[in-house]
């Protein structure tokens, strides 16, 4: 299976899909109408169930035989996705799996991003001896982001360690790095670390084209023009960013505590996907 992310891959059937990672993958800044964060591998899974044919699925009920589980939680490092998902994910056994991990591992101050991508590939090994598709994901070119502008050269190593491992294990690569329309502050939600609905959505986006599977909008569609802001705007909005958001995750740090602490997965069976 070829491992870029052009839009002519011959798309395959997936029965079933299986989401491992950590805040990105969980949703966190994609908040649902029942208060559970819905992100981008949600929304991936309904646009894979629509692909199942099902010509005598009444409307509003569950997406035909496609079942979905998400073991995602949030403030996961790779170590601990690799012993608390991936033993789960192999037995679910699923059509296909998406792995992303090792960026909480990056943005830690001095991490090797050569060391995360050894642990990383032993785990994507580990995985497609075990399971169907594994789709594999590179991190985000942060170059407009400013909490992690300064971990951009970090995070290039490991994309291209990802890249590397996937040509090496023959896995699709969702390649959030070419991805340009996330490089917009809108695509981000008001902590700066995590995607908004809309970013989450283009992703969804990506990740379907990278698969085959024909999407109902352009990922990489311009966002519309925005009027310019002005510096007591900005410095305003760096105020709160900071009291909000900087603060607490500092404070997390020093205590040696995550966001995750006493979380399990939203989703850890494979089930039916409603509507």
């Amino acid at each position: 299976m070829a491992n870029d992310d052009s839009r002519t891959r011959t798309s395959d059937t997936f029965g079933s899909y299986t989401a491992l990672g950590d805040s990105f993958t969980e949703g966190v800044g994609d908040p649902g109408p029942d208060g559970a964060f819905v992100g981008w591998a949600d929304r991936l899974a309904v646009l894979l169930a629509d692909q199942l044919p099902d010509p005598g699925r009444a409307a509003d009920t569950v997406h035909g035989d496609f079942r979905y589980a998400n073991l995602a939680v949030r403030g996961r490092l790779l170590d601990q996705i690799v012993a608390e998902q991936i033993p789960r994910a192999k037995e679910l056994a699923p059509d296909l799996v998406t792995f992303c991990a090792g960026g909480n591992d990056i943005i830690r101050p001095g991490t090797d991003p050569d060391d995360v991508a050894e642990r990383f590939e032993r785990a994507v090994a580990d995985l497609t001896n075990s399971v169907g598709t594994v789709m594999l994901t590179t991190g985000f070119d942060t170059r407009g982001v400013p909490v992690l502008r300064h971990l951009r050269g970090k995070i290039a190593t490991f994309t291209a360690h990802t890249r590397s491992i996937a040509d090496r294990y023959n896995c699709p690569v969702l390649d959030l790095w070419s991805l340009k329309s996330v490089q917009d502050r809108r695509a981000w939600d008001g902590d700066r670390l995590h995607m908004s609905p809309e970013g989450h959505t283009r992703v969804a986006l990506r990740a379907a084209q990278v698969l085959g599977v024909d999407v109902p909008a352009d990922p990489d569609q311009v966002w519309p023009p925005e009027p310019p802001r002005g510096t007591l705007e900005v410095r305003r909005d760096n105020i709160h960013w900071a009291r909000e958001y900087l603060v607490p995750w500092i404070g997390r740090r020093l205590r040696g505590e995550s966001s995750g602490d006493h979380m399990e997965a939203k989703r850890p069976d494979l089930l039916p996907l409603k509507h």
